[in-house]
């Protein structure tokens, strides 16, 4: 399986724009620039889109998981944060922490901890990113 999207950009960093674009039609010439990326401008960035990609894959691992332990989730809400800063060797991602609120009838804690761990570890997007990866879980009665 392979997926793709494209970046079109022009103009220095800090005055030019750029648009992002993805196969499926999702984005379409979605702007972002400096001001987008590091102020409030309008439109996206790269660490808002890495975050939703977080969010959403762990969000399906974690229902795999469930599903393995034989539970369905009545909610899985994960909102995840990434974090740019920058170091000694310029700017870096630093951190992804992933905060989850789950309702999922019939799951023990500890069925549910071992699920989301299971998740955690397991997602792809996971597996891609070299950085710190945290995480809070919050099982709903």
């Amino acid at each position: 399986m392979r997926r793709t999207a494209s970046a079109e950009w022009h103009g220095d960093l800090k005055s030019g724009n750029g648009t992002i674009s993805s196969a499926s039609g999702v984005l379409s010439s979605t702007n972002y620039s400096f001001h987008t990326r590091f102020e409030d401008g309008k439109g996206t960035n790269p660490e808002e889109l890495l975050a939703a990609a977080h969010a959403g894959c762990f969000t399906m691992a974690l229902s795999a998981q469930l599903a393995n332990a034989g539970l369905t989730a009545d909610k899985l809400a994960t909102t995840c944060t990434i974090s740019l800063e920058k170091g000694p060797d310029g700017f870096g991602i630093t951190e992804s922490h992933l905060d989850l609120v789950a309702k999922v009838p019939g799951a023990s804690q500890e069925a549910f901890d071992k699920a989301v761990q299971a998740a955690k570890a397991g997602c792809p997007v996971s597996k891609l990113y070299n950085t710190n990866i945290t995480l809070t879980a919050k099982l709903e009665s």
